[in-house]
């Protein structure tokens, strides 16, 4: 699923595919984005910038219009040469921009719409890059201070809170509590000190070594590529807990719980023994 790693990577690969480069051709299954400004259209403007916040990924024009795009679950952004075989049906295309060298197309991409300067400024919905992990201007004192507000929650679920600290997911959440052996149904008011310093070091250290590259050419943004936090080589040893429920937890041979968690109830994986609570309080669960 895309999460900031996954963003990021495509948001590198569309840069090169579209920066200093003029729009051929625009057009969206959404009329609002094709009826933004009638008087400059978006075709014959040059790309500016290509830009990830978390799970937003940031198409700038130099008209002063920024494309915002926010693919949830199941959206996806593909690279392709003129002429070149898409890998996803054409009635799941919902964005397409080209250039003379590249088409780029937006797959089911559920969330869309184009902003102005200061209306960029004042989406609350798209993080500041003070609290995007993978950003080069990351405030991990924000967002200490941020994670600290949320003490009545578990700190599985405030990993997730965008708003506090943006692009780790899901798959992130439960492999950072396991890395640090917290509980993620541990309150955050129930961490002891210096925990809460570490989750989100523990939190950038992650993410950023999922965007990491071999090659500076490299354009495909289709394809995926399966998200490693152990560093071990071998693809059957990529992740410590996540998606391992009821299989040996790597370090202790205990077996990996699984649990929903929060009002989303998104799945949480970790393992009693190595992760025990803060506080007092032992989670109970079946595998």
């Amino acid at each position: 699923m895309p999460e900031g790693d996954t963003i990021f990577r495509t948001a590198r690969a569309m840069g090169r595919a579209l920066i200093g480069k003029p729009v051929t051709v625009f057009r969206s299954t959404y009329p609002l984005l094709t009826r933004w400004d009638d008087d400059e259209p978006i075709a014959g403007q040059v790309v500016e910038q290509v830009e990830s916040r978390g799970k937003w990924l940031l198409i700038r024009f130099s008209g002063g219009g920024t494309l915002a795009t926010h693919l949830l679950m199941n959206g996806s952004w593909h690279i392709y040469r003129p002429g070149e075989r898409w890998q996803r049906p054409r009635v799941d295309m919902r964005i397409v921009l080209e250039n003379a060298e590249y088409v780029t197309v937006g797959f089911r991409v559920p969330v869309a719409k184009m902003l102005k300067a200061h209306e960029l400024e004042r989406a609350i919905r798209i993080p500041p890059q003070t609290i995007d992990v993978l950003s080069e201007k990351f405030d991990a004192d924000e967002v200490a201070r941020r994670v600290a507000a949320h003490g009545t929650e578990a700190i599985a679920d405030v990993l997730l809170h965008q708003e506090v600290m943006a692009g780790v997911g899901n798959e992130f959440k439960s492999e950072i509590c396991f890395v640090l052996g917290v509980n993620p149904f541990c309150k955050v008011k129930d961490l002891r000190p210096g925990e809460i310093e570490a989750l989100i070091a523990a939190s950038v250290r992650l993410v950023k070594a999922n965007v990491l590259e071999d090659s500076g050419e490299t354009m495909v943004t289709y394809g995926g590529m399966h998200r490693r936090t152990t560093g071990r080589i071998d693809p059957r040893e990529r992740v410590w807990v996540y998606g391992r429920g009821g299989e040996e937890c790597r370090k202790c041979g205990e077996l990996i719980l699984r649990r929903l968690q929060g009002p989303d109830a998104r799945v949480t994986f970790w393992c009693e023994r190595c992760q025990k609570d803060s506080s007092q309080f032992t989670v109970h669960s079946s595998q």
